[in-house]
């Protein structure tokens, strides 16, 4: 064997068979929430008594790491912590403190909910945090309930997203998802509480990730609608990516107070740029947001295998990837009747 076969790392990034590079690990910690959001987790089917994950099934802070440098070592040098809602996770510091000391990773991101996250920002940003993701779908409080299934408090996340910026986390997101007749009325509010920040506040179109919220095309709002509609009161001009295969299209304020992305994955998929795997929290490895299934990992822990056989691995389910689920819907309706794994389950 020689020394190229012990070791998989020349040939990073590894693509897959539609030549999109592996670039981005997201990793659930946990597929509890304290939200209930309706197009996530409604009340209705993750009701008090039903059973998550046992915390014995989720992946220990050790598999994360041993699986993560085996990522990083085939090119991924992004990490996002994902959930369910990732503050609930006890110690998960801990664990963005050793994901910061991995050589080859340059950045580590965090979405939330926001609830918890003034208790925990400094600490955060102390173990190496270098952005975070909050996901707040309206300001309005009655909007703000409606979505979330009456949980949590939106002065709490409020809360937390300026302790962020008090934590001096260099970039700081809010994320919204825009559902027809429910939060579309409040669309300028929003960005006039956000434009003369420095918080970046993205739109995302409303898709059918996972089947239990029963999603229909009609309740989704094109991002083009949104930005015509913020346009009529604040002229904007469309800037370039920060890097190739961003998701998000991004927007200036003409009167330089601020910025906007929108992300479309309905009316303009990204597929043929995605570069991202996904992890459970119970160890599933995801290729795709829309999968229907996922390739348990933990074997190959329990199996004592060596790096070099887990990159194998990872190598294969890459290389022979050709998931653009959200390419297909577009192109043929009857897509969005496929089962797929739940938006909790593996984080957005």
């Amino acid at each position: 064997m020689t020394n190229k076969q012990k070791n998989l790392t020349y040939l990073k990034p590894i693509k897959d068979s539609l030549g999109r590079p592996l670039k981005d690990l997201r990793i659930s910690v946990m597929d509890r929430c304290n939200f209930r959001c309706t197009y996530c987790m409604p009340e209705e089917k993750y009701h008090p008594k039903f059973k998550f994950l046992p915390s014995k099934q989720r992946l220990s802070f050790e598999d994360i790491l041993r699986i993560t440098k085996n990522f990083v070592s085939l090119g991924v040098d992004k990490i996002r912590i994902t959930g369910g809602e990732p503050l609930l996770r006890v110690n998960l510091t801990e664990l963005i403190g050793d994901l910061s000391r991995i050589d080859g990773i340059k950045d580590i991101a965090l979405t939330t909910n926001g609830v918890l996250l003034a208790k925990y920002a400094s600490e955060l940003k102390a173990a190496g945090l270098d952005r975070v993701t909050v996901s707040l779908d309206s300001i309005d409080p009655n909007e703000f309930k409606t979505m979330t299934g009456g949980r949590g408090s939106i002065d709490r996340v409020i809360a937390g997203i300026e302790e962020a910026q008090v934590a001096r986390i260099k970039n700081i997101k809010v994320n919204a998802v825009i559902k027809r007749g429910i939060n579309d009325q409040k669309i300028l509010k929003m960005v006039e509480y956000f434009r003369s920040s420095s918080i970046v506040l993205r739109f995302i179109e409303y898709m059918d990730v996972g089947n239990i919220n029963h999603w229909k095309k009609s309740e989704t709002v094109p991002s083009k609608e949104i930005v015509e509609l913020i346009k009529t009161k604040w002229p904007m001009q469309a800037i370039k990516p920060n890097y190739k295969g961003e998701v998000a299209s991004r927007y200036r304020f003409k009167d330089g107070k601020g910025e906007l992305g929108f992300i479309s994955s309905v009316t303009k998929p990204f597929c043929g740029s995605c570069s991202r795997a996904r992890l459970s929290s119970d160890g599933r490895l995801y290729n795709c947001l829309f999968a229907s299934t996922g390739k348990d990992v933990k074997p190959w822990l329990k199996e004592g295998l060596n790096d070099y056989e887990i990159q194998q691995r990872i190598y294969s389910i890459w290389s022979e990837r050709t998931d653009r689920y959200s390419e297909l819907r577009a192109q043929n309706p009857t897509e969005v009747g496929k089962q797929k794994v739940e938006m909790y389950y593996i984080g957005g």
